[in-house]
């Protein structure tokens, strides 16, 4: 294959014996257990009036979570699961007076791969359960993965 025909076949999304592979699979580690039950109801971001939730760790990871404490911040990554994934472009924050964009470009939750991010403190822990917050979460949501968040102000 000449290196023409290779460019051709990445942008078309042919398959190639030295492509990655193209299927992987994700376990929730947990979920969020939220007043939000209705994604059209949850604020776009945690940091406009989301409210805290419990974030429920499957039994079978709680060792995962030694060292988080109270007053941590941390970054829960959830996969949305009740959002489109067919969505390509959209206007940013749902205002229809804005250009529309490429999701890749927002935080939109609808995305072909749609992975929440989300800033959170901890604020109590009862055994496999955490206390977040705030989090835009909906109830009900997988939790991926937890990650200790950098601070925000530089050293």
């Amino acid at each position: 294959m000449d290196d023409d025909q290779a460019t051709a076949d990445a942008h078309t999304g042919d398959a190639r014996s030295d492509a990655p592979e193209a299927s992987y699979q994700i376990r929730p580690i947990g979920w969020i257990e939220s007043p939000l039950l209705d994604p059209a109801e949850a604020p776009k971001q945690g940091n406009l009036g989301a409210p805290d939730a419990w974030l429920v760790l499957d039994p079978t990871v709680r060792e995962a979570a030694r060292g988080l404490a109270v007053g941590t911040d941390i970054i829960v990554l959830t996969w949305l699961h009740r959002a489109r994934r067919d969505v390509l472009v959209t206007h940013p924050g749902g205002v229809v007076t804005r250009p529309e964009r490429g999701v890749f470009s927002t935080r939109s939750p609808a995305r072909p791969n749609p992975v929440g991010i989300h800033r959170a403190t901890v604020l109590a822990i009862q055994g496999d359960r955490l206390r977040v917050g705030p989090i835009e979460a909906i109830d009900g949501t997988p939790v991926i993965d937890i990650k200790s968040a950098l601070p925000t102000d530089p050293p």
